[in-house]
């Protein structure tokens, strides 16, 4: 089966990545929910989400939002 790729500045999809100036396969692209915009990459970081981090991970480092999605949360 051939990957299909959508563009996560405009929308637009395509055959072919190369056609595309921000090609995402597009059965992994889903739209964030903090900004809207379309994102291919899990770990999307957008301004609207950065300003209400609350939490750290004392592992691996990572922020988030929700407590829930670090292991080793710590209020930052």
């Amino acid at each position: 089966m051939k990957k299909k790729y959508i563009c996560s500045t405009c929308g637009a999809a395509a055959a072919s990545k190369g056609h595309l100036c921000t090609p995402v396969i597009s059965d992994k692209a889903f739209s964030c929910e903090y900004c809207g915009a379309l994102a291919g990459d899990p770990r999307h970081v957008c301004k609207p989400k950065a300003e209400k981090f609350s939490y750290v991970c004392e592992g691996c480092g990572r922020v988030a939002v929700k407590k829930s999605e670090v292991c080793k949360p710590k209020k930052i």
